[in-house]
């Protein structure tokens, strides 16, 4: 079982950050309203994958020293996608690709509201 079922990404411009996700990561976010609370949901399986969203809520504020979320980049191309846009996108590289061995490699950026956020992609076969 996952110990992991859903993450919250806190932002204040919602359609700025949701535009930065998706051009990140070439992903579209499901945008929902729950209660006057929007969401950008990443795409995700119900009951099979971790969950998440970038939100727009009263009880989280973005911030570079809370916890890391590591996003799936899909693939390696993604990831260096990725990072050589980000800037251009509103955001920042806090560190650059790294190798982890066989887990694959990581980066950490800073999103545009503010928020460090991992992007985490498997090696090739």
């Amino acid at each position: 079982m996952n110990p992991i079922t859903w993450f919250e990404i806190p932002v204040q411009d919602f359609e700025r950050a949701v535009k930065f996700y998706e051009a990140l990561l070439q992903v579209s976010l499901r945008r929902e309203d729950f209660g006057g609370m929007m969401n950008g949901i990443f795409p995700y399986e119900e009951m099979k994958d971790t969950g998440g969203a970038v939100t727009q809520v009263p009880y989280a504020k973005p911030g570079s020293d809370g916890p890391i979320v590591y996003l799936n980049a899909y693939s390696v191309t993604i990831l260096d996608q990725a990072l050589a846009q980000v800037e251009q996108l509103g955001g920042s590289v806090v560190m650059p690709k790294t190798d982890l061995g066989p887990i694959g490699y990581i980066a950490l950026v800073t999103d545009t509201e503010g928020n460090r956020v991992g992007l985490h992609t498997v090696k090739p076969e």
